[in-house]
């Protein structure tokens, strides 16, 4: 059964070598495989898999979310990296500081160099 197996999340990029600048030093995750044409990254016990496209992502929603435990000690160690959160102020979505209240949740968002959204999230 497929409930089982773990899943893996799998990006697209246009330009893999700004990807593994990103996925690698910005957000320091550690490579599992390396091919022409993909990278697997260790993140937990989850993979995520960044794979060469020449059209790259075209949807706007975020792609994945990492759950951590203290959201501000997370984003405060990507600032020193050089990643700094989105902000946004609509109807849907307003960030103080990067953070989202979410209700249950503290939520921020990071773009990558594809235009991936990628979320990092806190239960309250």
């Amino acid at each position: 059964m497929l409930k089982d197996h773990p899943v893996d999340v799998v990006l697209l990029s246009k330009d893999l070598d700004a990807s593994r600048e990103f996925y690698e030093k910005r957000l320091g995750l550690d490579v599992i495989e390396a091919t022409d044409t993909a990278i697997t990254y260790s993140s937990g016990n989850t993979r995520l898999k960044v794979t060469a496209s020449t059209v790259g992502t075209k949807d706007e929603q975020t792609q994945a979310e990492w759950r951590v435990l203290d959201l501000r000690a997370e984003l405060e160690e990507l600032k020193h990296r050089g990643v700094e959160p989105e902000n946004y102020d609509t109807d849907e979505l307003k960030t103080v500081d990067g953070i989202a209240d979410q209700g249950d949740a503290w939520v921020a968002y990071l773009i990558d160099p594809d235009g991936n959204a990628l979320g990092i999230g806190q239960a309250k």
